[in-house]
């Protein structure tokens, strides 16, 4: 018999649910986020030949790469998209940017069914790369209107101090 998925709920068969979520910027949960892009990573593969075997390469691990996070949001009067974005984007030349706030370590939150915490990520050094304040506007369409952003960053690690909660 294969070992349960979920040691603290061994009754519990199904996965999480990709739609109860929430994440965390200075200290503060961000209101409306509705989409996350996936978090993904890979290493850079480096092929090589030994000089006494011509006709094999061999392939090692080189340097890893994060991809962007994007997020989602409906269009409201909350100013944290457009705030971060413009640390970015500043009018006033190079010199206004400021090198203390652009950057902000995050955190995204899977919660359980129950709206509890069951896993969470630390996301590190990330920056506004992209920012959308509306998207196309449609009379005709039946559409929220949505902005995003795009956050690079520098890597991403589980927090290994959330653990499984127990259910009731």
């Amino acid at each position: 018999m294969a070992a349960p998925q979920f040691p603290v709920n061994t009754s519990r068969f199904d996965p999480y649910k990709n739609m109860k979520f929430r994440i965390k910027w200075d200290g503060r949960y961000v209101a409306g986020v509705s989409k996350i892009s996936a978090l993904k990573r890979s290493t850079e593969p480096v092929t090589h030949r030994e000089g006494g075997d011509p006709s094999t390469s061999r392939v090692s691990p080189s340097i890893w790469k994060f991809e962007p996070i994007t997020l989602e949001r409906g269009v409201t009067h909350d100013p944290e998209f457009e705030a971060w974005a413009n640390l970015i984007y500043n009018t006033d030349g190079d010199a206004a940017i400021s090198l203390e706030k652009f950057r902000k370590d995050i955190i995204i939150e899977l919660l359980n069914e129950q709206a509890v915490v069951a896993k969470a990520y630390k996301v590190y050094r990330c920056w506004v790369s992209e920012y959308q304040a509306l998207p196309e506007l449609d009379a005709n369409a039946h559409a929220v209107a949505i902005e995003h952003m795009v956050l690079q960053n520098e890597g991403w690690e589980r927090d290994v101090a959330v653990s499984e909660p127990k259910q009731s």
